[in-house]
């Protein structure tokens, strides 16, 4: 088994929403839902890793915000 944590942002111009992980950059899908985009995303995490173990570039460590008056 394995966890992978992902991004969700929403393109304002498609209307889509974008699956992403910071670090791993081809591990990216689109979708009209987010159920579509989950469904996708598996498809592309499930691909990416047929090649083998994969190495993130950086680790995701979180958000914050930042409050200009």
């Amino acid at each position: 088994m394995l966890d992978v944590t992902y991004v969700v942002e929403r393109d304002a111009n498609q209307g889509l929403y974008v699956a992403s992980v910071p670090g791993w950059p081809d591990a990216r899908a689109l979708g009209s839902s987010i159920e579509e985009l989950r469904r996708n995303f598996e498809v592309t995490v499930r691909t990416l890793l047929e090649d083998g173990p994969q190495v993130l570039d950086t680790e995701f460590v979180g958000v914050q915000t930042l409050r200009i008056d």
